[in-house]
């Protein structure tokens, strides 16, 4: 699903709302009194001058946002009047609606929404915070944590503490172990497909920065190794948090965050930045092909957030190993625009700045490439940072691939991302070809021109052979996904063989 924008009103820009919100007008009509609302009186207020909705269990009045909301007007009332849960987290379920609707909150349901998560999850954001004084309920499980699967223990040695997650599950790897160590906090993430297990606890004494991760990958077995600070027996590990040794979905869990220092920034195209992130010592993190994060930045008091694909330093051009990246660093491919607020902030970083990156999220899996033997991407320009890890994936690891083929859409040639980088992969890896296509090309460009069409698709997406497996991923703005997608399947391409990167 994704998260389509429409062209707002000039004085209806993030800024603008931003600016309302701290202006001390009544946005509620409340007054700034609190209520309880049923769900029958939620259902009085479903139309344009007057919307309520519902999200996990809190109330909004969302009539003064709906000029200033980029998804426009008609996807906020898809959910007006009723429980907006769901809809939200198909189309945007990382906006902090906590933050950008904090002045709109009318109240609680006061009985659980139906759409409702129905375990336990973080219902506010991840450093539970109070929604203006009302508290979130608890959603608890029917039966324990452990009947559903992993498990954990602990033991300790004079100067080491282990904690020890059973996840009872084969095959697990690096990417699905997301440890966060800092100021005593603890926090273990395993993934499990579209669950995850969660050991979250304040220890009991001081450990030093290191943390160390080993994962016994047959049995499913994942060591947290902590150095104590002092060698003194701990009696306990620790308080346990509120998500503490929780098994739940993913998407009921809220967003986990952590600070991340920018080390580097450089120039890609002239208004293209390559921002090099370095994780905190603390921090066990591995971002899977495919997969993006969200980067929140506090802007004028209000958290922002918005996702981004992290791409490599560099295409693989020396295909004797693959490049081993040591995990402690983030590399990001990001476009500044002239009024984007987000962007703009983003650019003003400077070098030891600092900056919010939340764990992984995306549903691409790797196993689509490992079956296919043509693999063909289609991007739009920033639609591109999907493609970088791909691209390394795909040559340097999947044998079954005869072609690799980018088709590369830009406005003119100075948007064109790693342009030299990419000719010199083709001319290195016969199986890859790269065709760059341009909509505003000058007069001197001799390749290919227009915007993504059905007659250029048919022209240049083929199978090497009649009846070859194939896979085509695509990324862009929402109009040239979305377009593309339905070409494709005007062509003939199947669901199965067309994968869309949105957020």
């Amino acid at each position: 699903m994704n998260a389509v924008k429409v062209p707002l009103k000039p004085g209806r820009s993030l800024m603008d709302w931003i600016r309302l919100t701290k202006s001390g007008k009544d946005l509620t009509g409340l007054k700034g009194r609190l209520i309880e609302v049923t769900e029958d009186e939620l259902s009085k207020h479903n139309k344009k001058e007057d919307c309520w909705i519902c999200i996990r269990g809190f109330v909004y009045n969302v009539t003064p946002y709906m000029e200033y909301h980029p998804g426009g007007e008609d996807e906020l009332m898809k959910a007006a009047g009723t429980d907006g849960t769901d809809l939200f987290d198909q189309v945007h379920r990382w906006v902090n609606y906590e933050s950008m609707l904090k002045e709109c909150l009318v109240g609680r349901m006061a009985v659980k929404p139906i759409a409702a998560p129905k375990e336990i999850s973080s219902v506010v954001s991840e450093d539970k915070k109070q929604l203006n004084g009302v508290l979130p309920e608890k959603k608890v499980l029917a039966s324990s944590a452990k009947d559903l699967g992993p498990s954990y223990d602990w033991f300790q040695t004079d100067s080491l503490v282990t904690i020890v997650i059973y996840t009872k599950q084969k095959d697990m790897n690096a990417e699905l172990v997301i440890v966060d160590c800092q100021d005593k906090q603890l926090r273990g993430e395993i993934i499990m497909d579209d669950h995850s297990y969660l050991v979250e606890v304040d220890l009991d004494h001081a450990v030093s920065e290191d943390v160390a991760v080993n994962i016994a990958e047959k049995v499913g077995k994942v060591e947290i190794i902590l150095r104590k600070k002092d060698n003194i027996h701990w009696k306990v590990l620790g308080q346990p948090r509120e998500g503490h040794n929780t098994f739940v979905k993913r998407t009921d869990r809220g967003l986990f965050y952590r600070k991340c220092k920018v080390v580097s920034k450089t120039e890609v195209t002239h208004n293209t930045r390559l921002f090099c992130l370095m994780l905190p010592k603390g921090t066990h993190l591995h971002v899977p092909t495919g997969q993006h994060v969200y980067l929140k930045q506090i802007i004028a008091g209000t958290e922002v957030v918005k996702p981004y694909t992290p791409v490599l330093p560099f295409l693989p051009l020396d295909f004797k190993e693959p490049p081993r990246h040591n995990g402690v660093h983030i590399y990001l491919m990001i476009k500044i625009y002239s009024h984007g607020l987000f962007t703009q902030a983003l650019d003003h970083l400077q070098i030891g700045d600092y900056i919010f990156v939340s764990n992984p999220e995306g549903n691409f899996k790797k196993s689509q490439v490992q079956t296919s033997e043509d693999l063909i991407l289609l991007a739009g320009g920033t639609g591109f940072t999907p493609m970088v890890k791909l691209l390394n994936f795909a040559l340097t690891e999947v044998s079954c691939l005869r072609t690799v083929k980018l088709i590369f859409f830009n406005k003119t040639e100075d948007d064109i991302l790693w342009r030299n980088q990419l000719e010199q992969l083709a001319l290195k890896d016969e199986r890859f070809e790269v065709q760059f296509i341009l909509s505003q090309p000058t007069k001197d460009w001799v390749g290919k021109q227009g915007k993504i069409s059905s007659s250029l698709l048919s022209e240049l997406v083929k199978r090497s052979r009649r009846d070859s497996k194939v896979l085509i991923c695509i990324c862009g703005p929402a109009p040239f996904t979305e377009q593309g997608v339905q070409y494709l399947k005007d062509l003939g391409y199947s669901q199965e063989e067309i994968h869309a990167f949105t957020a």
